[in-house]
This record gives C-alpha cells, structure tokens and sequence, in this order.
C-alpha cells in the first residue's frame, strides 16, 4: 500500500503540491484560531455551592448547613468527593465528579439533591450554585477609584453600571466585585427618641420594611377600558424614607425620621480593596471553561472603553491590574523561540552535512508541513495550543526530518550512481526505486518512536491532563512527517534533483568525508577485534 502511495505522488505530482500548499495556507490559518492558554484544560467537573447565613458561627455554620448538604450530596451519581469550608456567616460546599462527567450533567445532579436538603435548612438560608468557572478561570482584574467620592458610591457603579456589561459577554462566567463595600439606605435609631415617641425597635423595622414597596389596587372599569390601579410606595431617596410612618398616636403621625438618622451607607467591612493605593473597588472576570483567555480579554477590554465614557468623570478605571494573557503570552513566547531555534539549528546542521541548498531545502519542508498538519488536526479534535503541546511540537522538530532525510539521502545517492551509467533508467523510476528501499525503515523507525510517547497516555487525573496533549502534538506530527516523507519529498526530489550540475560529483561533502576519515580507524578496529 505504501509503494502504491508512492507510485500514485509521483504519478500526479502537481495534485500533490497543490495538497500540500492548501495544507500549509488553511493550517496557517486554522493555527491563528485555535485557544490559546499556559496549560490545558485542568478544571476537574466541580460544582461549588454558597450558603450565606447571617450572624451564624463557624460551629453552627457546620452543624446546620454545611453537613446537611454534604449528606445529599454524598453518593449523587458520579460524585467523587464532597469537601467544604465553614466560617462566619459563610458556607462553601465543593462536589468533585468524575473528570468523565458533562459539568452541565453534574449541575442538574446537584441541583435535584438541593431541592431536598433545602427543606431542612434554617428559616431564611437558601443554598445556591455557584457559576461554572475553573482553577485557571481568573483571566482579568478591573481596579476602578475616585478622589472625589466615597468608595460605596464606587462600588455602586461597577456593580449597575460595568458588571452587567461584562456579563454580557459570551464566554464570561462570573464577574466578583470586590470592595466598596455595597451602599445601603441605613436607618440609625436614637434610644432616646425611641422612648420618647414610645416606638419599639421591631415597630420601626416593620414600617421601613413594609416602606419600601409598590401594591395593586384592581382595576377600575369603564366601558370602553380597564384602568389597573397602583399604589408606588417604592423608596426613591432618603426623604421618601424618612417621611414613612411607623404609626399614628391620637391622630398624629410618627415619622420615621422623627426617631432615627436616615443616611447612605455601607455595611461593616470584613475586608476592603484599594487601587494604586487608595480605596476603591476591583472587579475579578471569571471565564467559562473552554473559552480562549486571549479572545476573550480583547473583548472585556472593548466593553470596557464602550463604558468608560457613561461613567462619572472623576472615576478612574484601571485595566492592568492582572491579566492572564501577559502570563500566556510570555509562556508561548518562551516556547515559539525555542521552536525557531530548533528549527535553525536543525536546518544548519542538515546543511553542514548535506552541503547543499536543495536537499536541504527538501528535507526541512518536511517540518512546517508536518506542523500545520498537527495545527489542523488540533482543530478538529477541539483541542488549544497552550506550554504543553507547543512543548510536544519543540521536541519533535529534530524528528520530523528524520524520515525525509532518510528518503532525499538515498534519492541522491541513488542519482548520483547513474549518471556514470551508459544506459540509465528514468529518473522518476529511480526515484520511485530509492523511495522504496528504505520505506520499511522509515515506517519502523517511527512507529518504534511514537512508542516510546504511548506511556503517557495510560496517565490518569492532573497528570494525564497535562501530558497528553504534549503526546497527542508530538505523534501527530510525527506521522504527519512520515506522510510527507512517502509523498512529498519523493515530488520534490523529482522537481529538483535529477538536473542538479553538483550530480556530477560523486564524492560526499567534505564534513562527511572528514568525519568519515576519523570513523574509519574505529571501524577496523572493531572488526579486527570482533
């Protein structure tokens, strides 16, 4: 099969340069679309669960909610683990499933066994799923401050004005806004006041309550329409606020500012976040498993400029907090000079030795073709480019020529040999010939090499999620050399070797010659000695 492989190339030469020139184009092209990131897809199918519970203790956080939910979810189809992390006010519940498992299959699991356990939770304490993010999920930080306003005012911004805008975006998952502290209409009660006007504590917090809200009224009906009948009781300011009544004493009405400071706001803080050192808000942009960081960011930054016109003038935004693609960039780049090198080096010693443009020439078109062919094949397979398999590729370049070299090596010889003959035989014959000889050693050479890479596909968890996709590059371009070598090379030598003036030498260049001199005495040697 692989003779008739190499008869049918040499047959339809165009056709097969057409091919391989179609390759190199849509591959190249194929290869600027592909994601890109440091690592492959590390994210093991996790579905995390927050439980806020106000005023609660560690302990009670534990015994209340933690355990019950940890209960349900132990023994969900392909649970894995279920781990969790207690602390004040605050319940994180983490469920593992199978690195097999659909992730969207693994929320609904988790959700059903929620519907259960909710029942058995305190008054008031909804557990909820968190978004489908991963380890790596983090690929932007967004610092925003003011010298003019307080920070809550900040904060009030970035969560109506910039975090809805990001979240529009295809492919973010989560946007967390941290620091500020969210502002709050916050009624401060005067014990003195309270007595005087005899209001208690739980009447004022029923009226401001019950304050802030609209109504129906029904309809009035006439006989051409139907009126609907609203009562707007919503807060608009701190006036509407303050003017509510708590309750009406002989006629009279309480007010609430009356017996209690009404003002904006913001909660104790627990924590707070601060931009080139003042006090501001820090938006963290999570991305969806499988989505391309750098793509991605290019997008949150362009809706970032869409928002920064709408936003006050005195609101600084900082883009450059954190950003992942940095990471990315210098980690790629790091290994794309590597691959140029290895591709100069490569190319320089393939000279030195064959001492000649045009076998050199043949024997290097093997490598970007067998890499666009590993570009198109990640392609199909939904696979990115990240360390890992531009790692697999950076080894393999010293290999991918290997089967080439082999091929022009013996094409040349076998050239060379007749033209000192009175009756030579047709040049793409000999070709074909030469092709052929050393076809078994080229296809056991490389399948003996790609075994050597089989191992790590027995990998399992992190490991296997990190090793594979090098394996997968490495053998893939492997065999796309082996490819090449059975048809391209053979059409290129046919194209431009049989008319080369240097055919006329026979002798080897002169590094080879050279080395050839020094190899001779160890070759005695050992045969005197065997």
């Amino acid at each position: 099969m692989l003779n008739r492989l190499i008869a049918w190339s040499l047959q339809h030469r165009i056709i097969v340069v057409a091919i391989a020139l179609f390759l190199v184009v849509y591959g190249a092209y194929t290869s600027t679309r592909l994601p890109v990131d440091v690592l492959p897809d590390l994210n093991r199918p996790t579905v995390t669960i927050f439980t806020e519970s106000s005023g609660m203790a560690p302990e009670e956080v534990e015994t209340l909610v933690s355990f019950p939910i940890e209960t349900a979810m132990n023994g969900a189809p392909g649970v894995t683990r279920v781990r969790s992390a207690s602390g004040v006010g605050l319940s994180l519940v983490f469920v593992e499933f199978d690195w097999s498992q659909d992730i969207y299959r693994a929320r609904q699991v988790v959700n059903e066994r929620l519907q259960i356990v909710k029942e058995r939770m305190p008054d008031g304490i909804n557990p909820t799923m968190g978004p489908i993010s991963g380890i790596m999920g983090e690929i932007i930080q967004i610092g925003m401050f003011s010298k003019e306003r307080p920070s809550y005012e900040v904060r009030s911004t970035a969560d109506w004005v910039v975090r809805p805008r990001l979240l529009s975006i295809p492919g973010v998952a989560q946007v967390s806004v941290i620091g500020g502290g969210a502002m709050q209409y916050q009624v401060l009660a005067n014990p003195a006041k309270l007595r005087q006007f005899n209001v208690s504590v739980i009447e004022l917090n029923q009226a401001v309550s019950q304050a802030n809200m609209n109504s129906g009224g029904g309809y009035l009906m006439n006989p051409d329409q139907e009126i609907i009948i609203r009562n707007i009781g919503r807060v608009q300011s701190l006036e509407d606020l303050e003017d509510s009544v708590i309750k009406v004493v002989n006629g009279t009405p309480i007010t609430v500012k009356q017996v209690a400071e009404v003002k904006f706001g913001r909660p104790v803080l627990r924590g707070d976040a601060s931009v080139q050192g003042n006090p501001g808000v820090i938006l963290s942009v999570q991305k969806a498993p499988g989505a391309d960081t750098i793509r991605l960011t290019e997008q949150v930054l362009k809706a970032l400029e869409e928002v920064k016109p709408g936003l006050p003038n005195d609101i600084e935004v900082k883009d450059d907090l954190f950003r992942a693609t940095t990471f990315i960039n210098t980690s790629i780049s790091t290994v794309e000079h590597a691959m140029r090198d290895a591709f100069i080096l490569v190319s320089l010693v393939l000279f030195l030795f064959l001492l000649n443009f045009r076998t050199t020439f043949i024997s290097i078109t093997a490598i970007p073709v067998s890499l666009v062919i590993a570009a198109i094949t990640f392609s199909f397979f939904g696979m990115g480019v990240n360390t890992m398999t531009l790692g697999g590729l950076a080894v393999a370049i010293g290999v991918l020529v290997d089967d080439a070299i082999i091929d022009v090596e013996n094409v040349y010889r076998r050239l060379k040999e007749i033209r000192h003959l009175e009756n030579p035989l047709p040049a793409l014959r000999v070709i074909y010939n030469a092709s052929r000889e050393v076809r078994g050693s080229i296809v056991f050479a490389t399948i003996i090499i790609a075994l050597v890479f089989l191992p790590l596909f027995a990998l399992s968890g992190i490991e296997g999620k990190i090793f594979t996709p090098l394996a997968i590059a490495f053998i893939v371009s492997l065999f796309a050399s082996l490819l090449v070598s059975l048809t391209l090379t053979p059409v290129l030598c046919a194209y431009l070797l049989p008319n080369m003036k240097q055919m006329e030498h026979a002798e080897d260049p002169q590094l080879v010659r050279w080395l050839k001199r020094l190899n001779a005495p160890v070759v005695d040697w050992s045969m005197r000695s065997s």
